[in-house]
């Protein structure tokens, strides 16, 4: 199985996905996006840089108020403003968003953190790894089984 992101439910042919990339780091954001543009050309990656920005586009306001609900969030901890562990305790206590899964995708391997993200619901926890190879190997597997394998919850309809 390939991770299309087209997937079929009851028949009907469901839209390409949308993943929110919270990402600081313009060369992690760069190789996320290669690497996911790979694995499916389908998909549509958006990007924001901090925990302020990430809520706005979640909760489409301000410039983000046409942005699309993300099938997907993949998240650092380590941002700007508001980080990824205050965002993600955000997104699960919102009932608007909290079925939406969070990959935390961070540097940081420290178990504290890897229990904060557990107790806060993240969906999965994942640590960069160092090597590039193994960077793009990862985030192609996430394609593959978020976006392949899993079933999401359906996309609920524009508020």
């Amino acid at each position: 199985m390939t991770g299309s992101g087209a997937a079929a439910s009851g028949g009907l042919t469901l839209a390409a996905p949308h993943v929110l990339l919270i990402e600081d780091s313009p060369g992690d954001v760069r190789l996320t996006q290669e690497a996911l543009a790979d694995a499916d050309a389908s998909l549509s990656l958006h990007v924001t840089t901090d925990g302020f920005e990430g809520l706005a586009f979640l909760k489409r306001e301000g410039t983000y108020a046409d942005a699309p609900r993300p099938d997907l969030i993949l998240l650092d901890l380590n941002l700007p403003k508001m980080d990824g562990r205050e965002l993600l305790a955000i997104i699960k206590g919102d009932d608007d968003l909290r079925t939406i899964p969070v990959v935390v995708l961070t540097a940081s391997d420290a178990p504290e953190d890897v229990n904060r993200c557990h107790e806060l619901k993240a969906n999965a926890y994942l640590c960069k790894p160092l090597q590039l190879d193994a960077f793009w190997e990862l985030v192609q597997s996430i394609n593959t089984f978020w976006l392949g394998f899993v079933r999401l919850p359906p996309q609920e309809a524009s508020g």
